[in-house]
Order: structure tokens, then sequence, then C-alpha cells
């Protein structure tokens, strides 16, 4: 008895240290969007402010190119995570249940990325970028990583887990592999797309090294990138930018929290596969 409270103490513990320190950074930026232009960085340090100054939020959200660069970022984001879901997921399925020549070649070749490091071929990618003609679009943020190995592999391996009977049983109803495809396999496959949008989201929302390299129009400018050149445009407001920054992370917060029930049933039933 003794051994089974100490162990449920020991699990509220550990989970209560596992909060805390994920949510105390996120905690400190907020409060640190109150705080003035250099009480941020004060020494000795200061978790709260001596004056709560709400001036930050309201003066981040009058400026226009940070309203711009989040809507913009935010339609780019959706766009790519329709498209991502789109792609890889037929992609799946087609790897999962059709037979084709040289099948086992093109898996290969596609999954091949996984294992490449994307800096190793940052340079590359731009050159065929510039080559194209898409600098400066927002093109250029979406269609280069619409296909992701590793999206069309998880994908893969859940479709592989679907009865084989029940796909047989619709063809000799007559259903064609589209009817198949979007009656049995698109409606099974909410948690797995749940997870695979999600990280599509966050990985286009995230971005920083490509936008950077390929997008110069100030009207096309990412929220990664505001964020990144605020200190030589703005100097040191430190209060400004944490504003900024926790405005920023906001719609990715209330994604994750929307989903997270998804989320984990996806993980769980991934992993069960």
């Amino acid at each position: 008895m003794k051994t089974s409270t100490g162990r449920r103490v020991a699990t509220y513990l550990l989970a209560a240290l596992i909060v805390i320190s994920t949510m105390l950074p996120l905690a400190w930026m907020l409060i640190s969007g109150f705080k003035g232009k250099n009480e941020v960085v004060k020494t000795p340090f200061q978790f709260f402010p001596e004056i709560w100054i709400w001036q930050n939020y309201i003066d981040i959200l009058r400026d226009p190119a940070f309203v711009q660069a989040m809507v913009l970022t935010f339609i780019g984001a959706i766009i790519f995570t329709l498209l991502s879901l789109t792609v890889n997921s037929f992609a799946a399925y087609a790897f999962a249940r059709l037979d084709f020549r040289f099948k086992r070649f093109w898996w290969i070749y596609c999954i091949t990325p996984m294992f490449i490091p994307g800096m190793a071929i940052l340079l590359t990618s731009f050159v065929v970028v510039s080559n194209l003609g898409m600098l400066n679009t927002l093109a250029v943020l979406i269609i280069p990583g619409v296909a992701a190995a590793a999206q069309m592999f998880f994908i893969r391996q859940f479709y592989l887990n679907t009865p084989i009977a029940i796909e047989e049983a619709a063809l000799i109803d007559g259903a064609s592999r589209w009817r198949i495809f979007w009656s049995i396999f698109i409606p099974q496959s909410q948690g797995v797309f749940v997870v695979v949008g999600v990280g599509s989201y966050l990985a286009y929302w995230n971005a920083y090294v490509w936008p950077i390299l390929t997008i110069q129009d100030p009207g096309l400018q990412q929220i990664m990138q505001y964020l990144a050149g605020f200190r030589s445009e703005r100097g040191n407001e430190w209060g400004l930018l944490m504003a900024g920054s926790t405005l920023a992370a906001l719609p990715t917060i209330i994604l994750v929290l929307i989903f997270q029930r998804y989320i984990v049933n996806g993980v769980r039933l991934a992993g069960m596969k």
C-alpha cells in the first residue's frame, strides 16, 4: 500500500516538474511582454515587472508589418498543410495498396530524403527555385516542402494495417480505387491526419532559414523573418519583442490545445500499428 502511494506521489511530482519546466519559458515570455524597454534583460533577474505595461501588446498589434506577417504566415501554413495532407496521403495509399512497376525502387527513392539533412540540400534547393523564377513568391515557401518523406512513411504505415478484406469487398461491389480511398481510408484517418497536419503547420509556421533565403520582398515577409529582424529595425525594445513573440506563438498554442486529444490518439494508434 505504501509502495503504491509512493509511486503515485512520485508520478505526480514528476508530472508537475515536467509541466513547470515546459510552461515556465512561455510564462516568462508572456510576462516579459509587459515589461519596459530594458527591464527584460535587467540585472539582477526579475521575473515579474515592476510596472505592468500593456502598451507593448497594443503597439505591436498596431504595427502593419507585424499584422501582415502574421496573416500571410497563417494563410501560407493552412495552404501548406492542406496540400501536404493531400499529396502525402495519395502517395501513401499508392505505396500501401497499389501494385505498379518498380514500386520498391520508387518507394526507396521517395523515403531517401528522410536520411538527408535539410541543410545539406539547402543550396541546391535554392538554385532550383531560383532558376524556376519562384523567388519572392508564396509558392516558394509552400511547394518545395509539400511532399515529405517522413509524413508519407507515417501515413503509409497506418494504411498498411487497414484490413485488406474491407477493400476487397468494396472492389467486388464495384467501387473504384478513388471511391475506396475516399470512403474507407479517409474517414478512418482522422487521427493520423491531425498528427501529420499539425506537424506540417508547425514546420511552416516556424520556418526561418528558407524564408530568409527566398523572400526579400517586405510585403511577403513571414512572422519568423519579422521577429528575426526586429532588433536591427527597432533596437533593443525587448518588451515589444517579447509581446510580438507571445502573439506569434498564440496560434500554435491554440491549435495544439484544440487538437490535443486527436494528437495523443494518433500517436498512440501509430505506435500500436
